[in-house]
């Protein structure tokens, strides 16, 4: 007779994710330090990801968070002249 409650069940294990808060428009360019201008190209250039709520435009906090990560440029390390300071 199986026990009831003593094993958890492979769906029980999931870990349930928090859902993505949904910014305006005018939240996003905030966070971009941008005008509203720039997301609404963003988002007619199809450049980010959205969702549309009826006629009003929501951008995902992941999908600001992925587009940031896309365009980070890392740093090059620099190199070194040979002929630097003098011995």
């Amino acid at each position: 007779m199986p026990s009831v409650g003593l094993h958890a069940t492979p769906a029980a294990k999931e870990v349930t994710r928090q859902p993505d808060r949904l910014l305006s428009v005018a939240d996003a360019a905030e966070r971009l330090g941008t005008g509203v201008r720039f997301i609404r190209r963003l988002v007619a250039e199809r450049r980010i990801r959205y969702v549309k709520v009826g006629k009003h435009v929501r951008i995902a906090e992941s999908a600001l968070a992925a587009y940031i990560e896309e365009r980070t440029v890392e740093p090059v390390p620099s190199r070194r002249s040979r002929y630097g300071k003098a011995a």
